[in-house]
């Protein structure tokens, strides 16, 4: 009995009990893990009481803070017909106000259709509701550019070098690529994550495990955009060495070294910067930085003391990682102890503060120069799909979160086991609660210096699968997410920053998920590995208009490594595959099968080349994505130059060298290449015709 009532609660908190999987066949949900969902959604299930207690909390319809609406349509609210006072007030976000047009409906109430995209407020009775006034879609990229076909380069950040870098890519290097690319006819440069991680810890570099999704790494920063380069120079000179310069030419990244020297060098510039600058406050930076902190408020102050802290904990006696097992007083922002540890510590909070500047006048820099360049676009920025329970989010914000759980996929037919992302993400209950703020704010620190976003598992929106903090992935259970809300948000940022929104659609997409991320104008993604029937690959005429076409992305074989069969020498060497010869002979079929849909798209000639010519296959795979009728074609940089190892082999940490393989040139230098320029002008003569 008391396991259907755990159930009952369940599904009325938006927990889907039972689950279909690959092969169709259905799964129910644990009753010890809809108990632990339950938990994190602060809904306790344990006795008879706390059923009856969370059922009153889900009764309770408290009066929401913010509510969405599609612009021009009648709008629901939430409040009985006598919950509204007569005389109430639309405020509008211009500064606009005037009488608020309620009518009755039915039982309840609904105001009248309202126009203008915006944030609005709905006074009434010394009480007052936001009204988030979405457009109907999101920008198109006819909206954003005029055209109705472009393309764009996708690349890795850090893997990008130039001179003085101190061995990881930054803005610097995204800024020559941009320049050359779009001298090349390239409208858009989507790069990996640049989410902050874990500055005292720079073992932890995979982009999409960030620390906090709302500031950035700044070891993707380029001080030159600041200040003068022979002020830089200088510095680096000071800090760096011969050190730096070997570190610049290694083929792979040495994270934890290339991150000290890199701090070293912005160390010794803030130190300059304190005594030089920040004295008279007379200076340009000084000015501009003083003016982004009071603008960052308690969001920046907070994540400043958190990289302090976490600095202090990580490097004391006892090395603590996560904040969860620190001492109880320094748990929580607010108390006592963690203010003491901030006056004591102003000068290294004010340091990271300074990190943060540094960061996001850089990538702000980087988007007015590929624009000034002539990408229509610029930089489209990748949205992790949350962040890391051990994280400056996750300690600043604890309501937000679902804390106890971790976010992954069921199992399939690719991952039999399931995964675990080892990341949480936001409480649907606690977002509603809170009128949505972390979710805006968030869409709009990827927004910030972009004219484009990338979300990852763009599925997110509608479901998450989440699994209790030390059970296995296959224990998890679909949570529901409120899509309808979250899509007129996404619409709303993006109409306000005048962005294109790509939502990545791959792997387990529910029923009609798609056919609202079209409504709602996000482009979806086509990979070329996946648009195929059985053994035979779709031409590329009949591939979705509203998505993104790519021959492959960063957990993917590249082109020439699927060719090669790179990718099943590396699952040879997990211990991922019993019969290789038959992955082999799979393989040569597939080959064969890519290349006659190569013949029959005009993509390529003649006859099939052996696996060692790679090439001929990546110039093929690039007219046929061009050839899409995807209204983005967008290249991988290891596509564009051929190379053979993918940036990150899902399933694996230390047994391949992920997130740290560098680009094999300088990033002015990287699209010279005869081959490389080739492949990158065929694919931009589809947005420039």
């Amino acid at each position: 009995m008391k396991d259907t009532a755990i159930r009952e609660l369940a599904r009325r908190a938006g927990i889907l009990v039972e689950w279909r999987d690959h092969a169709d066949d259905l799964h129910e949900v644990a009753t010890g893990s809809l108990q632990a969902i339950l938990a994190a959604l602060g809904l306790p299930s344990e006795t008879s009481d706390d059923l009856v207690h969370s059922h009153h909390l889900l009764d309770a319809q408290q009066q929401p803070r913010l509510i969405t609406a599609a612009a021009g349509e009648p709008i629901p609210l939430p409040l009985s017909a006598d919950a509204l006072p007569r005389h109430a007030r639309l405020c509008q976000e211009n500064g606009g106000e005037r009488d608020a047009n309620v009518e009755t409906s039915g039982s309840g109430l609904r105001l009248a259709a309202i126009a203008t995209p915006g944030y609005h407020r709905l006074a009434f009775g010394g009480e007052d509701i936001t009204i988030a006034v979405a457009p109907r879609r999101c920008p198109s990229i006819a909206d954003a550019t005029g055209a109705e076909k472009i393309c764009g380069l996708a690349a890795q950040i850090y893997a990008l070098r130039r001179g003085g870098d101190c061995g990881i890519g930054d803005a610097g290097g995204v800024i020559e690529l941009a320049e050359k690319a779009a001298a090349l006819g390239v409208d858009m440069l989507a790069l990996s994550p640049v989410h902050a991680l874990f500055g005292a810890e720079p073992r932890h570099f995979s982009p999409y495990s960030p620390s906090s999704r709302l500031f950035y790494n700044p070891l993707h920063a380029d001080p030159r955009v600041a200040f003068a380069e022979e002020r830089v120079m200088r510095a680096y000179t000071a800090v760096a060495g011969q050190s730096v310069s070997q570190s610049d030419s290694q083929a792979l990244i040495d994270w934890p070294r290339s991150a000290q020297v890199k701090i070293a060098l912005f160390r010794h510039l803030f130190d300059e910067f304190i005594t030089d600058d920040l004295a008279g406050s007379e200076s340009s930076p000084a000015a501009d930085f003083q003016k982004f902190r009071v603008a960052g408020g308690r969001f920046l102050e907070d994540h400043a003391i958190f990289e302090t802290l976490h600095a202090d904990q990580v490097r004391g006696k006892a090395p603590v990682w996560n904040w969860s097992k620190w001492p109880s007083p320094l748990q929580d922002p607010s108390s006592a102890e963690v203010r003491r540890f901030a006056a004591d510590n102003k000068r290294e909070i004010a340091f990271q503060c300074f990190l943060q500047w540094l960061a996001d006048r850089s990538l702000a820099t980087a988007q007015q120069r590929a624009k000034r360049a002539g990408m229509r676009i610029g930089l489209v920025a990748d949205l992790a799909v949350g962040m890391s329970s051990a994280g400056s989010h996750a300690w600043t914000s604890q309501r937000d979160i679902l804390t106890g759980l971790e976010i992954g996929a069921p199992p399939d037919l690719y991952n039999a086991k399931g995964q675990n992302w080892g990341l949480t993400t936001f409480s649907p209950r606690a977002l509603s609660a809170n009128g949505f703020s972390p979710f805006i704010a968030t869409l709009r620190a990827g927004l910030r210096h972009a004219g484009g976003l990338r979300i990852d598992h763009a599925m997110g929106l509608l479901r998450l699968w989440v699994i209790p903090r030390g059970a296995d992935p296959a224990a998890g259970a679909y949570l529901a997410y409120p899509m309808k809300d979250l899509l007129r948000l996404t619409a709303l940022e993006a109409h306000r920053h005048k962005a294109v929104i790509v939502g990545e659609d791959l792997g387990t997409v529910p029923s009609g998920f798609r056919d609202s991320m079209t409504e709602a104008g996000i482009y979806g993604m086509r990979v070329l590995w996946f648009e195929r029937a059985g053994r035979r690959f779709s031409p590329p005429d009949r591939w979705e208009t509203a998505t993104a076409a790519m021959t492959s992305t960063h957990d993917l074989p590249t082109v020439a490594g699927w060719w090669r069969g790179r990718d099943i020498e590396a699952r040879v060497e997990a211990r991922w595959i019993k019969d290789v010869e038959t992955e082999r002979r799979t393989r040569a079929v597939d080959r064969r099968s890519l290349w006659r849909a190569f013949r029959r798209a005009r993509a390529a000639e003649g006859e099939e080349p052996p696996p060692e010519q790679a090439s001929h296959a990546v110039n093929a795979a690039v007219s046929f994505i061009s050839a899409a009728a995807s209204d983005i074609a967008l290249l991988p940089m290891e596509d564009a130059l051929a190379l053979e190892q993918q940036p990150n082999v899902p399933g694996t940490i230390d047994e391949f060298p992920n997130w740290r393989r560098r680009y094999p040139a300088d990033a002015a230098e990287l699209l010279k290449e005869p081959d490389v320029e080739q492949r990158v002008r065929s694919l931009a003569r589809r947005g420039r015709q």
